[in-house]
């Protein structure tokens, strides 16, 4: 892995930050290190040769059900009526007459 994909218990405690998680002094070295372990892991797959691989649409193909030939396992794209955004407004609890209004839950 290089230098530049080290993570710090400095980016951990940003990353709690910006995430309003309360990490303990203990647990940022911690978490450091995992992350480090993730950003390890994914090192190893970027080095695999994955040139020959077919590329996939499906998951069913990995679980040995029957490729899709014609789309048949999914719905048609259907262009439908939007829902009235005055109608959707009338029922909300608070409302500008164009957004919702919400109660604040971050705190900075």
């Amino acid at each position: 892995m290089s230098e530049s994909a080290t993570v710090t218990t400095e980016d951990v405690r940003h990353v709690a930050d910006l995430a309003s998680l309360e990490l303990t002094p203990e647990e940022l070295p911690h978490m450091a290190r995992d992350l480090n372990a993730v950003l390890g892991y994914i090192a190893q797959l970027n080095e695999l040769e994955t040139g020959d691989v077919p590329a996939m649409a499906q998951p069913s193909e990995v679980l040995g059900l029957a490729p899709a030939q014609h789309g048949e396992t999914l719905r048609a794209d259907e262009i439908l009526p939007s829902t009235d955004r005055a109608v959707v407004m009338r029922e909300a609890p608070e409302t500008d007459g164009r957004f919702f209004k919400v109660p604040k839950v971050i705190e900075r």
